[in-house]
């Protein structure tokens, strides 16, 4: 299976353990309360929400990765489009990193 895939059914598992909040409101809210471990925000969101998630994160030393398209992340978790996540469980964002980084164009900063 190729790591994309794998990326994008680990996205749908942690979305069923109850692991995930998605939308801007949502994943700033994670950051800001320390339940986050990690970001995703899509490669398609703009220059503005991509800037916003990169402060953040920086400020609040969470890992930030730019991963797949609006309606790719959006699927995933059986929902419509998705410009941002956040991933509240160490074990799936640890995982989800591994997976992007044999990707080899994950743009993952730590």
């Amino acid at each position: 299976m190729e790591n994309r895939q794998k990326v994008l059914n680990l996205l749908g598992l942690a979305t069923k353990a109850g692991k995930i909040a998605s939308g801007e409101f949502s994943t700033e809210r994670a950051v800001k309360t320390g339940k986050a471990y990690l970001v995703i925000v899509s490669e398609e969101a703009s220059d503005n929400t991509r800037k916003m998630f990169a402060n953040m994160c920086t400020y609040y030393r969470v890992p930030i990765c730019y991963f797949g398209g609006k309606v790719e992340l959006g699927h995933s978790m059986g929902k419509e489009l998705r410009a941002s996540l956040a991933v509240l469980d160490e074990g799936f964002a640890k995982a989800l990193v591994k997976q992007m980084n044999w990707n080899g164009g994950s743009k993952y900063e730590s």
